[in-house]
């Protein structure tokens, strides 16, 4: 491309599932999984802050914790689960817990372990927006997977990493 010629603006809508030899199918799978998420996610950022009044990223601290015990999550498995570094995460608790959803208690017999959990006002918020959330998970999904990236996104869960079998639909909870 020369300087007098403007960048191209005919990407894929989708990006391919088809690939040449350079990246196995897993890390294709992945990448295509990668896509639709970042699509997703953008899909959700302002309705999740009309919704909830809260950021994507503490969002996903809420939905974390919507799926644990009443008792909570230390404060580490959460930076562990979803990657975030534990000042960062810190900083989102504090601005969960300052608006009243959710709790930070002493772990007993762990005198710098923290449990978070879910207030009752974070539990029924969550409740109140679950169906246009899940709903504009649903409309972008897709938009943005067709059959060909839905057939890669299956392939990613190949028999052979999960022992012969699909790996099993409900986790354990967390242990506090």
């Amino acid at each position: 491309m020369t300087d007098a010629e403007p960048p191209s603006t005919d990407l894929p809508a989708r990006p391919s599932a088809q690939g040449g030899d350079l990246l196995p199918e897993e890390l294709r799978a992945w990448m295509l999984l990668l896509a639709a998420t970042g699509a997703v996610e953008q899909e959700l950022r302002a309705l999740v802050k009309e919704r909830l009044g809260v950021s994507h990223d503490e969002f996903l601290i809420l939905c974390l914790l919507a799926e644990q015990p009443a008792t909570g999550v230390r404060m580490t498995q959460i930076a562990e689960l979803l990657g975030r570094p534990k000042t960062r995460l810190t900083y989102q608790i504090a601005c969960l817990q300052h608006g009243g959803l959710v709790t930070r208690t002493p772990v007993p017999g762990d005198r710098r372990g923290i449990a978070v959990a879910l207030t009752d006002k974070a539990r029924t918020l969550l409740q109140e927006a679950s169906g246009p959330l899940a709903g504009t998970v649903t409309s972008a999904l897709a938009r943005f997977v067709g059959p060909t990236q839905q057939q890669a996104l299956r392939d990613l869960l190949l028999p052979d990493v999960f022992g012969g079998s699909r790996p099993q639909q409900d986790s354990p909870p967390l242990s506090t």
